[in-house]
């Protein structure tokens, strides 16, 4: 049975104050979600511990982002077992954002993958294609292959910390989303990409994100193949962050 998940990703927003006012109404308004609904946010690094202590076991916490290697002289470097030692369950690899603006290779993101699920955290990864590649009719061989590559070297025993998380690069931001029919395609030729990968692709949970909103979250929510959703800027308002946590709709 695969798990509904609505993760918020902060990005580099955020303070202690933010914690205070995000994290209350979100435990608040657990009790109103479907019952096979898991809420996580992923706030800044320096913030982690804040939402852990007040976050309860109700929500998961992750990090944006964590390091290759296990440890070492690696400056400025979060390792898996770090964000595991700090209460987190989950982290977030291959963001467009940290494949565009820090260059990150399908290599470092493999490395990432087998890091974060080798220290029990359940590995989100992300995919999607620019603008240009959907034009041009690649955007499904582009997240195959983005896919293939991250979770290259995941075992046959750790695929259940694998969440895949879809978002059009040309979405991210920008107010654009793809429409409910468009979301549900790729998600699909990502579960059969999956399939014919050898993993065992109905189990996985496969998460939407590019500018979700309250108003359009339950009509991509309804898709067979989407689990659920990756959220950013709406992760940062609390009653619109929830709104979209209400819309998935619960086990039938």
């Amino acid at each position: 049975m695969r798990r509904k998940i609505v993760a918020g990703n902060w990005k580099m927003n955020g303070s202690r104050g933010l914690v205070e006012q995000l994290v209350p109404p979100i435990l608040s308004g657990m009790a109103s979600l479907a019952k096979d609904v898991d809420v996580v946010v992923f706030p800044p690094a320096l913030f982690v511990r804040d939402v852990v202590e007040s976050g309860s076991p109700d929500v998961g916490v992750g990090v944006q982002n964590l390091a290759c290697w296990s440890g070492g002289a690696y400056t400025g470097e979060i390792s898996a077992d770090m964000a595991r030692d700090s209460g987190c369950g989950y982290a977030l690899v291959g963001h467009s954002e940290r494949r565009q603006l820090f260059a990150e290779t399908d290599s470092q993101i493999a490395a990432k993958i087998v890091q974060a699920v080798n220290s029990d955290l359940t590995a989100v990864l992300c995919v999607g294609e620019t603008l240009e590649q959907r034009r041009a009719g690649t955007a499904e061989h582009v997240v195959a292959a983005q896919m293939r590559a991250g979770l290259a070297d995941v075992g046959s025993d750790q695929w259940s910390r694998i969440v895949v998380a879809y978002e059009p690069v040309w979405a991210i931001g920008t107010g654009k989303t793809a429409t409910a029919d468009d979301a549900q395609a790729m998600h699909a030729a990502i579960r059969q990409a999956l399939s014919a990968f050898g993993a065992p692709a109905e189990n996985i949970s496969l998460l939407y994100g590019g500018s979700v909103k309250a108003d359009n979250a339950a009509a991509l929510f309804a898709q067979h193949d989407i689990d659920g959703g990756l959220i950013g800027g709406a992760s940062l308002k609390a009653d619109e962050f929830m709104s979209i946590c209400r819309a998935v709709p619960g086990e039938c």
